[in-house]
């Protein structure tokens, strides 16, 4: 009888060796013996006696590394992981209102109203804005379609968000309002690029304790290179004593800023340091931009590889803080981490058209906010319900067990594919894995690996507050 190693990757923490088990999601420090067994049986099965000439006792190793699925026996390959489809009606966690699609930015890059668009807001196909009466019939859905979950998240988007601000303000006190009638309480988040914040609008979102991300690519020179007003002029001077104002003011949550990367020279930690230490946000994530690969914005392979690096050493001065129990937030790691240590393990990329529903300024419900508009891409409205028929053929057809791409892929129990929106922007169709940034994403994902074993090791009550925190969807 001979045994093979199972899928798996393996990676050096802490001076130590680890094993991320890729069926099960699951990881483990290995001690000498089970090493030295599963990177023999990783060259080609061997049988027990092979091993004992070569290794020694390996018995132990064998049946360690045997019951967490690590090896196995040559002759019973393990069975296919069955194709598992979430049973409708699944509740709704988040659900995300694009309250207008209308901007008073003309960023370069935007996806709503660059060349990549999906969705013809110009010619009169959608409303600009989102009205009182579709706002509550968007709340009741969300009410009705959250099923038992005692709370549910209402996440405004655009647009810019705040260009609606009086549709936005009704529906938070009418959806607070409906909430403590039926026992559920309702939290509430916003998108903004920080160009409306006024002292009352500061005021309210501050009293209402309403999480805001702010859209900001860093100090002035990196701003005011794609997020211009419509005349060409940058935007930097306007919003930075905007936003700090409103984190002197709203302190009761966390503000976000998001990130987003182009082509070109990228100092991430430059960036990093300007929005946390100079402006004083409390985290910063980062993405690369969405496009086509045609467009002058759009990163590079040769981009991707430097991003890496810039990540790996931003994520690595996380590792250092951690260690020391000090806040630090690049959240992109914090965010993986946490999905590493839950075990999460993907059939489906993110919660668009599960837990996660985008709600265009019509009422039209589609996958999520990006795909807002998009008769393609609908499953239903607010007044009439998602579409089960629509929404159970577009999981079917979008399980990672239909990525033939992905199936050899060590890291798609995180990923599973990427982002649906970028699949339609890159390649013209949602179930296309996103092949462009695959070599990333591994490296990404080796990267927090690593990080998440030095953790384990050397401060793991930094890993157990994630033991009890509760699953949300992001939006971005």
């Amino acid at each position: 009888m001979a045994w093979a190693a199972r899928e798996h990757h393996r990676f050096q923490a802490a001076g130590k060796p680890f094993v991320y088990l890729v069926p099960s999601a699951a990881i483990f420090e290995l001690d000498e013996s089970a090493d030295a067994v599963l990177r023999t049986v990783a060259m080609g099965p061997r049988t027990r006696d092979e091993l004992t000439s070569a290794l020694g006792d390996i018995d132990a190793a064998l049946a360690e590394l045997t019951r967490v699925q690590a090896i196995g026996e040559v002759s019973a390959p393990p069975a296919p992981t069955p194709k598992i489809i979430p049973l409708a009606p699944f509740p709704l966690t988040t659900m995300v209102l694009n309250v207008t699609n209308q901007c008073n930015l003309s960023c370069t890059y935007c996806y709503e109203y660059g060349e990549d668009k999906i969705v013809d807001t110009e010619n009169g196909k959608q409303p600009k804005f989102m009205s009182d009466e579709t706002a509550r019939a968007s709340v009741e859905f969300m009410l009705k379609e959250s099923g038992t979950n005692q709370v549910a998240h209402i996440t405004f988007f655009g647009g810019e968000t705040l260009l609606n601000f009086p549709v936005l303000a009704r529906t938070i006190a009418y959806a607070r309002q409906r909430g403590e009638e039926l026992g559920k309480t309702i939290d509430f988040s916003l998108t903004t690029n920080a160009t409306l914040l006024k002292p009352e609008i500061i005021e309210f979102l501050a009293d209402n304790r309403v999480g805001v991300t702010i859209s900001i690519d860093g100090p002035r020179e990196v701003q005011d290179k794609f997020r211009v007003f419509h005349n060409g002029t940058g935007s930097y001077d306007v919003v930075a004593p905007k936003i700090k104002e409103l984190l002197k003011r709203h302190t009761s949550r966390p503000i976000g800023a998001r990130v987003t990367l182009t082509s070109g020279k990228m100092d991430i930690k430059r960036i990093y340091q300007h929005l946390t230490e100079e402006m004083g946000f409390w985290e910063v994530g980062f993405a690369p931009v969405t496009t086509s690969p045609t467009r002058g914005h759009a990163i590079s392979d040769t981009g991707y590889d430097e991003m890496l690096g810039q990540f790996r050493d931003l994520a690595y001065d996380f590792l250092e803080a951690s260690v020391a129990n000090r806040h630090h937030g690049f959240s992109n790691v914090k965010e993986t981490l946490e999905e590493l240590h839950k075990g999460v393990s993907k059939a489906f990329p993110c919660g668009a058209g599960l837990g996660l529903l985008g709600v265009a300024t019509d009422g039209d419900v589609a996958l999520c906010h990006r795909f807002a508009g998009s008769d393609a891409h609908k499953l239903g409205t607010v007044a009439d319900g998602i579409d089960r028929g629509a929404q159970r053929a577009f999981l079917e057809s979008h399980h990672i067990a239909n990525k033939t791409d992905c199936s050899t892929c060590w890291a798609r129990p995180l990923c599973s594919g990427g982002c649906y929106h970028e699949a339609h922007t890159r390649y013209g169709e949602t179930i296309r894995p996103n092949l462009h940034y695959c070599d990333w994403i591994r490296g990404w994902t080796d990267v927090c690996l690593q990080i998440y074993g030095e953790l384990a090791v050397r401060n793991p009550a930094f890993l157990a507050q994630f033991d009890d925190e509760p699953a949300k969807e992001p939006v971005s």
